[in-house]
């Protein structure tokens, strides 16, 4: 056979094939035609149709609550899908975390991120896959390459039956519940909860525990996420909670039966997820969506912790913690939290005048200012003494420095900052190392500075910083209580002699640190050898190492709001002995002055918010603005300016602490030149230029170490306790009704162990 004949064979088909009535048998035929285009191999491939184009990248995502991601090296970071979505995390994070970055909200009730982790509630489980179950995502560290899945059906199924178990005990109690709108049982419920349960039993029932006049407890409502087990041993630094029983008989309480003695017990309050444990003396008096709330500050302290003020009309319901990573992250202490009771009691509402039968009587504005004008000019210009109080605010101090300096006297000063305060180097008064940057140090010496009680969110810092890195702490000062770990090195200035003489033996460990912080207390202002006393701590800083150009350990830890603005305003006395030979003397707010000193013959002028020990030797009472009335600058102890904003209206005729001064100057005859707040602070940017820098740190640009070496001789005494009493340090807190209570219980407590502590001594 030929090629002809097989090439005819196969072009021409039989037509056994194209006569067959089978369809299956038949040929299909496709004609084929060419172009010279295509036989170029480039006009080929351009006549190819072009291919889909790959997906646009998915858009980018914000993380939830401001989560933020730092690498400290590239090799740290790990990638993972969450929901298709990759995402980038440190390695370590868990997968709720990672969640968070990618920007999905998981729903949880143990986890919180400031503790440790429980994994109890069960309530963030998400699906993994080539993982045979739901994993909880607060517990599982995120692997490389790992695939999350948050909205499967059954991560919906999971949480469905998480949330009815939750529920079978827990009571219908939200229409009396003082959590009901602010409930993350509630949100969570309806949001990841069925539309019906299963359960028909009789829910259990738990008896409720007394935990003090702060903390009120429905331990029914407990769901057992053990936050506040796990905030009052890390956190707090007490063994009061636990976990009892087991099964439907666990439950959370004390061991023994006693109160919660913490200085942060009412921080359990704000992380409860359910309405377990509320607020005692806010127990039914508003719901949330009744208050409007103001962000600001507080003032009971140095620290400025960031509050937010509920206030339902002219009145202050309650006080809350705002978040600030740098200064009291998302805690507060109890006097913070529970004094706004004292702003609405004991309050003065009028200006007064005391009578020649020692009765004070209503009076105008008019009357008030003419009085005390006239008296003010029928003194000699040093006998005239200004006292700014402990919650006094920047403009309030400017403007009472610049009265007294056109009335010819330069003896104004703020409380606590000791008859004779070097103001000439700012780093000798200030937190250098600041609030977050203590987390850094690894060995502390505290020197006549007792944390707990004088900045209580400081000494939580502190414990942060022991518990994470076993930080050691040495203190110096009379017998005390800690919540950490600490040595007590001595009472006295003796042992400050020792440490820089090489006899002591934690000299040795401040040497051998890598970020010494030492903190002096405030308290030490009051004694009349401060300068010889800070020269030696001085000679301790030099020695260890503690300024460095990359640290600053030397820190002073102030006891009141207005001590850090004062100083840096100037508010210096010209004489030591001021008070003793003065006949016109101004208290601003001013009231742990020591008023017996004061001549008999002297005309005294009270001017502030509440009828406390100033007002009882007092000749006129000029009545101002409490801080959760005002605008204020203060500046805490790390030398951050921070501003307080009016919440509620002042009460009666008061008014501003800077506008009565200005009406008093302008009476005078001597009108100071500003009219507005911004024109008082104008005035402020020219003496103290970082007051005007809100919500920023000013460092100190000089250390203490050019400071030249005291003469002073030292005493020996050995240091005093600045607060005796945590819970009544200033007019508002005096005042306050909840405190005196506190105070009561802490009175009590510290009877029962010195009633201890004597018949262990008998036994």
């Amino acid at each position: 056979m030929g090629l002809g004949t097989l090439a005819s064979r196969v072009v021409k088909p039989s037509s056994r094939l194209l006569t067959s009535r089978n369809p299956r048998n038949l040929l299909h035929f496709r004609p084929i035609f060419s172009t010279t285009e295509l036989h170029n191999a480039d006009a080929s491939a351009a006549a190819q149709p072009q291919a889909d184009p790959a997906p646009p990248p998915p858009p980018p995502r914000t993380p939830l609550a401001g989560a933020r991601v730092h690498f400290s090296s590239p090799e740290d970071a790990i990638e993972v899908f969450v929901d298709g979505y990759p995402v980038k995390v440190p390695k370590g994070m868990t997968v709720l975390q990672a969640c968070e970055i990618a920007g999905v909200d998981i729903p949880r009730f143990c986890y919180h991120s400031r503790l440790s982790i429980a994994g109890n509630c069960r309530m963030c489980l998400v699906e993994v896959e080539k993982s045979p179950k739901p994993v909880a995502s607060c517990a599982m560290p995120a692997l490389p390459g790992m695939k999350i899945k948050t909205d499967t059906p059954l991560a919906k199924k999971a949480r469905e039956g998480v949330m009815e178990f939750l529920l079978m005990n827990h009571p219908l109690d939200c229409p009396i519940c003082d959590q009901g709108g602010e409930c993350d049982l509630q949100d969570q419920s309806m949001a990841f909860g069925s539309d019906r349960g299963r359960f028909t039993d009789v829910k259990r029932s738990v008896v409720d525990k007394n935990l003090g006049p702060l903390v009120k407890t429905v331990m029914t409502r407990c769901i057992q996420c053990t936050r506040c087990v796990r905030f009052a041993t890390e956190v707090a630094g007490v063994q009061d909670l636990g976990m009892l029983g087991r099964g439907s008989g666990e439950e959370i309480g004390t061991y023994v039966e006693k109160l919660m003695t913490s200085e942060l017990s009412g921080n359990v309050i704000d992380i409860c997820p359910v309405g377990a444990l509320t607020s005692k003396p806010f127990a039914f008096k508003a719901r949330n969506w009744e208050l409007k709330g103001t962000e600001t500050i507080d003032v009971t302290d140095a620290v400025g912790s960031n509050i937010r003020i509920d206030s339902r009309g002219p009145e202050v319901m309650r006080i809350v913690p705002r978040l600030n990573e740098d200064i009291n992250e998302e805690w507060i202490s109890d006097k913070t939290r529970f004094c706004y009771d004292g702003l609405k009691r004991q309050r003065l509402n009028d200006p007064m005048i005391r009578g020649a039968d020692g009765r004070f009587k209503a009076v105008s504005w008019r009357d008030a200012l003419a009085l005390v004008a006239e008296a003010a000019h029928h003194v000699k210009p040093e006998e005239i003494v200004g006292i700014a109080g402990k919650l006094s605010d920047a403009e309030s101090m400017i403007a009472l420095k610049d009265l007294l300096n056109r009335l010819g006297s330069n003896n104004v000063w703020c409380e606590g900052n000791g008859p004779q305060p070097n103001a000439d180097l700012r780093s000798g008064y200030i937190m250098n190392t600041g609030i977050a940057g203590l987390e850094k140090a690894d060995v502390f010496l505290l020197i006549g500075s007792q944390p707990k009680v004088e900045a209580a969110m400081i000494n939580a810092r502190i414990r942060k910083t022991v518990r994470a890195t076993q930080a050691k702490v040495g203190y110096v000062g009379p017998p005390t209580e800690f919540n950490y770990d600490h040595q007590h090195l001595g009472t006295g200035p003796q042992t400050l002699v020792d440490i820089v003489e090489g006899r002591h033996p934690f000299g040795s460990i401040l040497k051998n640190a890598k970020n010494p912080a030492i903190i002096v207390g405030a308290g030490l202002f009051e004694r009349n050898d401060k300068d010889a006393i800070f020269s030696v701590v001085e000679n301790i800083a030099k020695q260890n190492n503690v300024v460095r150009p990359d640290w600053n350990g030397y820190n002073v830890l102030l006891l009141n709001a207005s001590q850090a603005a004062a100083l840096d305003l100037g508010l210096v006395p010209e004489s030591v002995t001021s008070i003793e030979s003065a006949k016109f003397v101004y208290l601003m707010g001013a009231d742990d002055v020591e008023l017996e000193k004061v001549p008999k013959d002297a005309f005294v002028v009270y001017q502030g918010h509440h009828g406390d020990r100033g007002v009882y030797r007092a000749n006129v009472i000029l009545p101002a603005a409490a801080f959760s009335e005002k605008d204020g600058t203060y500046e805490n102890t790390e030398g951050c300016a921070q501003q307080t904003l009016p919440a509620v209206p002042t009460v009666g005729d008061a008014r501003d602490d800077w506008k009565i001064i200005r009406a008093l100057s302008e009476v005078a005859g001597l009108q100071l030149p500003y009219d507005s707040l911004g024109a008082i602070r104008s005035r402020m940017k020219n003496v103290a230029p970082n007051l005007l820098q809100v919500d920023e740190r000013e460092e100190a640009t000089f250390s203490a170490s050019i400071k030249p070496e005291s003469t002073q001789k030292m005493d020996m005494a050995d240091f005093g306790s600045p607060i005796e009493n945590f819970y009544m340090t200033d007019s508002i807190t005096r005042a306050s009704k909840i405190m005196a209570q506190c105070s009561a219980l802490l009175s009590k407590n510290k009877l029962l162990r010195k009633d201890r502590g004597y018949r262990l001594q008998l036994d």
